[in-house]
């Protein structure tokens, strides 16, 4: 199943409910309130349609994902990455450590990981 395209905004309320879950609606409000600024109606609004989209379900006032952050990520990085790089991995990481330094420690965990998809 293809992971729902999550909007900016509604990413930063999938960080609270991800943060949270499983959580009451009323709860999800007063947080949206206090973390977004976000009107009752507001989160209502982002509930409803992020249930229709298939990225959370609200049932009996409970709210809980059926997509994961990391799956989120992930698409969000694939569909990145094939815009911007024509789906080229190695050009997106050229372009990252042009502008990031990598450290030492970030540097072996990146051939631990290949070493490790190599030998899948």
């Amino acid at each position: 199943m293809e992971t729902p395209k999550i909007f900016e905004s509604e990413y930063r309320f999938c960080q609270i409910l991800w943060e949270h879950e499983p959580i009451r609606s009323t709860e999800l409000v007063h947080l949206c309130a206090e973390k977004l600024g976000w009107k009752k109606a507001t989160t209502y609004t982002v509930i409803r349609r992020l249930a229709q989209r298939g990225v959370l379900k609200s049932e009996n006032a409970i709210v809980t994902s059926l997509v994961s952050q990391e799956d989120v990520q992930a698409s969000e990085l694939d569909a990145f990455v094939q815009r911007t790089f024509d789906g080229s991995l190695p050009k997106f990481i050229a372009a990252f450590t042009r502008s990031q330094s990598l450290s030492p420690q970030e540097v072996d965990e990146l051939k631990a990981m290949i070493e490790q998809y190599s030998e899948n």
